[in-house]
């Protein structure tokens, strides 16, 4: 993402050098424009997906979304470079600024896909454990970006019914006899990954990984593995110590503050904005179906205290007329078909800034359950209780991670994108997830 802002500003400016001339105006007053440029390029690189990690890109899909990107970046800039006179000069380099975008983003692409590609910057990854865990471990590098390369596994104690013996692609298990600094150094080994389901009993070799780390190996836990490389904490590895003596869970003023005033603003920055679509939609619900256009419903916030959460009301009035709570389901029948569209665009979603406003909610968080479902996630799922601990937010990092979810297993798995966002939400990562969730919007993804 920086290569490629600082990408945009440097076009900018070159295209600046390059054809200002007969105006009288110096590459110097160009600056900020070209700031202005990046930034503009870059949020919509976020929006359209550019710079997602984990996903491989080939070369045409790297082009194609950096074109999308400059086609819908390009009126934007034009019409923000009018503000000023150093922005109506910046207007006549803008197509110039552009074409050298593309092709700067292409180059450099090419040039890392050749420097990755001759094995420059791989990773070397050593994987403790030989079994179920030890081959998702496996699993989840390969499918990643080629950025790791497992050298092998290293056995210890009775770790699976089916261990490792052979694996394609030159990694192997090593014998359990064998010296554990000794491969690291001897395959010059970046990090191991303890990938073993039971550590009780003196299984792990302690000395051999505090002497990796003395030789400047970094050692990590599945815990630690998965948070890094796919943003979740998962469940199934994950113990009360490593939440306790871990880092993150910061709930500092400063920090608490600092989200309150970016909600509040933002929030009313969205209200302003969005004020035509939101009379639309009513009216809209209105014809279709009558009163009441908003829909109020108990929902479990910070702390597990309850709240009124507010929305548009998508469903039919009767839709639990038996009083039974039930997750919305895909071609759920009790959705109307202006809710349908609403719930597709979320705009269904946009009262609950008032939520925001009134403290109830943040405009980022982990999304508000009904209370009949918390009682039984919790007794069902370990740790679910957890995600209560800060405000539940309009998005989330497990909605722009994680399809739309309607069961146990699901909850589960966002629960995962839930606690990594609890121990390790900023306000830069609020920024990213809100600028993804724009994608998330405009391609519909995940809503039933």
């Amino acid at each position: 993402m920086a290569v490629f802002a600082a990408c945009c500003t440097a076009t900018m400016l070159l295209a600046a050098f390059l054809h200002l001339g007969h105006y009288g105006v110096s590459s110097d007053s160009i600056l900020v424009p070209a700031v202005q440029f990046a930034l503009v390029m870059t949020g919509l690189g976020v929006v359209f997906g550019l710079f997602r990690v984990g996903e491989p890109k080939s070369l045409t899909v790297v082009f194609t979304r950096t074109a999308i990107v400059l086609l819908v970046g390009f009126p934007i800039a034009h019409l923000w470079f009018g503000l000023d006179s150093a922005g109506l000069v910046a207007r006549e380099v803008l197509g110039s600024a552009s074409l050298y975008a593309l092709a700067g983003v292409v180059f450099i692409r090419t040039g890392i896909s050749a420097v990755l590609s001759s094995g420059v910057g791989l990773q070397r990854i050593l994987i403790v454990g030989t079994g179920a865990e030890a081959r998702a471990v496996e699993a989840v590098i390969n499918q990643g970006p080629r950025r790791s390369v497992v050298v092998g596994f290293y056995p210890v104690g009775p770790d699976d019914d089916r261990p490792i013996t052979r694996v394609p692609g030159g990694a192997s298990a090593f014998p359990r006899t064998a010296d554990l600094p000794g491969i690291a150094e001897r395959f010059k080994v970046d990090e191991v990954i303890v990938a073993v389901r039971e550590q009780r009993g003196g299984v792990l070799p302690i000395r051999g990984l505090l002497e990796c780390r003395a030789q400047g190996v970094r050692v990590r836990d599945l815990s630690a593995f998965y948070e890094r490389v796919r943003g979740e904490v998962p469940i199934e590895s994950l113990k009360a110590s490593w939440l306790i003596y871990g880092d993150g869970f910061a709930q500092n003023a400063t920090r608490s503050f600092t989200k309150r005033t970016f909600d509040i603003t933002l929030s009313l920055v969205l209200l302003v904005l969005a004020l035509p679509v939101m009379l639309l939609a009513a009216v809209l619900i209105f014809l279709e179906s009558g009163a009441p256009v908003f829909f109020m419903q108990e929902r479990v916030g910070r702390s597990g205290r309850p709240f009124l959460c507010v929305k548009f009301r998508s469903m039919r009035t009767d839709a639990e007329g038996d009083g039974v709570a039930r997750w919305a389901t895909e071609n759920d029948s009790r959705v109307t078909p202006v809710g349908r569209v609403l719930r597709k665009l979320r705009i269904d979603e946009l009262p609950q800034l008032f939520n925001v406003l009134s403290g109830e909610m943040s405009l980022v968080g982990p999304r508000p359950e009904r209370p009949a479902f918390v009682s039984g996630l919790t007794e069902q799922i370990r740790f679910y209780d957890l995600r209560h601990s800060i405000k539940p937010g309009l998005t989330g990092w497990a909605q722009i991670r994680y399809a739309y979810g309607a069961s146990v297993e699901d909850s589960r798995r966002k629960l995962q994108y839930d606690l990594y966002y609890v121990k390790n939400h900023s306000l830069a990562l609020d920024v990213l997830i809100l600028m993804e969730t724009v994608r998330v919007v405009l391609l519909g993804e995940g809503a039933q």
